[in-house]
């Protein structure tokens, strides 16, 4: 053997010896929260949710194809091919069939093996809802929601979508910000959408094939932060405060441990509700029916289930990521909302989107009309750019307050319970990046959903990237977008 191929196999070694040691260590990590959250725990009941994972499956499919279709635009069968397997595995589309799809009703139906079909139906603005088996339509009237904005063709970015001419900004390396761009769309990584502002303007976009800078893609838990921008919104009226306990109806029986769990602490994932999610790390794929999938595919009043989970932890003690507490954020705005006898499915539009000049966002409901925004939304990448921007300034546009002061700030610090878990990863309905994992200052905070969808907030380098893309591209999505935002973050200087 030569010296060049004894280095070579030093190195290989070296790295598998790395990798093993980063295993045990994560490992390690997993069972020491475990073990913390068991001696935590009070001594409440899980029921798991009725149904079958097939079942639950067609519902997610349904849904999925629905969206695809109905509101994004795409071509059925790439959509059966790469969009949504979060709610809908893609082994188990196989099984379920082609979806026969009704443009004329709007309807998608997902034939299960034993002859049971699951339909969802495409309603006005609450995009597409999966209804309960053996029924044909919503349990609420639908509306029809247009947006109050400016023409967004003869008006400046970011109102309108005019974008100004002239050089880029100073201190802006375009070719670190053009080489992040490509890295970003490796063919494998299936993107769909990127956009990246500086300062507020637009320095970088690109999109993918039939795809342009209007067309709203999935974007699953990113909707997580939207339902907290809604609450904030709330927040800064004067309608709620962060420390109150939470209003929940079905928690004001004298007595009910749940009464202790502030607005807070549900923002802060760390409500201690009971219920399974595969982000558990305890959790067990061959076991039950997750109820954090649950709410997208139960065909359910999602807000009761949310309202009627038992205790496991005490608030602000254990974090974990579960769609109860955003589902029980969203259960809170529409009954501000509806107290004051305004339109709830039009809120979000007039309080927020209209305000921002954004036009694509479709939020979905369950049958009963509440927002499913823990991951059932979808919206262009400028509209999630703008949102982004909202944030970069404090929650101020146009002169305008929005959110609180200090908001901002709140949903972009680590929550005490995840800190207590040793994981410096989530904030107030957004992700943090405490531990560093992305090359990114510690400052960033973000909106993540499954599949790779990603707005990053940078305050430091006042940068806002955004990538959609589609699902089957997930893999590979992770590792393009990280290298675009390493090369982004050297693009820029930073704001003193």
């Amino acid at each position: 053997m030569t010296k060049t191929s004894v280095a070579v196999v030093g190195v290989v070694l070296a790295g598998v010896m790395s990798a093993a040691l980063v295993a045990q260590d994560r490992e390690a990590a997993r069972l020491a929260l475990i073990a913390r959250g068991t001696s935590l725990e009070l001594p409440t009941t899980y029921v798991p949710p009725p149904g079958e994972k097939i079942e639950h499956y067609a519902s997610g499919y349904a849904k999925i194809m629905c969206t695809a279709v109905f509101v994004s635009g795409l071509d059925p069968a790439f959509a059966a091919e790469n969009v949504g397997y979060f709610t809908a595995p893609y082994e188990s589309r196989t099984a379920l069939g082609t979806p026969k799809i009704d443009r004329q009703k709007q309807t998608v139906e997902v034939t299960m093996p034993n002859g049971t079909v699951r339909v969802a139906k495409h309603v006005g603005s609450q995009g597409c809802v999966t209804l309960p088996i053996g029924k044909t339509d919503v349990f609420f009237t639908p509306s029809i929601v247009a947006p109050k904005v400016p023409d967004p063709k003869t008006t400046p970015w970011p109102m309108g979508d005019l974008l100004p001419a002239g050089p880029p900004p100073v201190g802006v390396d375009m070719a670190k910000v053009q080489a992040a761009v490509e890295a970003a769309f490796d063919p494998a990584a299936m993107t769909g959408s990127f956009v990246v502002t500086y300062k507020g303007r637009i320095i970088a976009e690109r999109y993918g094939d039939n795809i342009t800078p209007t067309t709203p893609l999935e974007s699953w838990s990113m909707g997580k932060s939207l339902s907290g921008t809604l609450m904030g919104i709330l927040i800064k009226q004067g309608v709620y405060s962060l420390d109150q306990p939470a209003p929940i109806p079905e928690w004001q029986t004298p007595g009910d441990p749940r009464q202790k769990i502030r607005i807070r602490d549900i923002l802060n994932m760390s409500s201690g509700l009971r219920i399974i999610s595969p982000n558990d790390p305890d959790y067990d794929e061959k076991g039950t029916y997750p109820d954090h999938l649950y709410y997208y595919t139960g065909s359910i009043d999602a807000f009761k289930y949310a309202a009627t989970r038992p205790q496991q932890w005490a608030p602000a003690t254990v974090g974990r990521y579960r769609n109860t507490d955003p589902v029980l954020t969203n259960y809170m705005t529409r009954l501000a909302v509806e107290k004051r006898g305004e339109n709830y499915h039009a809120f979000p539009q007039r309080a927020l989107f209209d305000k921002l000049g954004i036009r694509t966002f479709v939020m979905d409901t369950d049958p009963y009309g509440n927002f499913l925004t823990h991951g059932y939304e979808s919206a262009s990448g400028r509209d999630w750019a703008r949102i982004a921007n909202l944030y970069l300034q404090d929650g101020m546009w146009n002169g305008e307050r929005i959110l609180p002061e200090g908001y901002a700030k709140f949903v972009g610090t680590l929550a005490p319970a995840w800190i207590a878990d040793n994981r410096l990863q989530y904030g107030g309905l957004f992700w943090v990046n405490g531990d560093g994992a992305w090359p990114a200052p510690k400052d960033m905070y973000f909106m993540s959903g499954v599949g790779g969808q990603q707005v990053l907030i940078i305050p430091s380098h006042q940068l806002a990237i955004v990538r959609l893309g589609h699902y089957k591209g997930v893999q590979a999505a992770g590792r393009a977008t990280r290298k675009a935002v390493g090369l982004l973050v050297e693009a820029v200087q930073p704001v003193r």
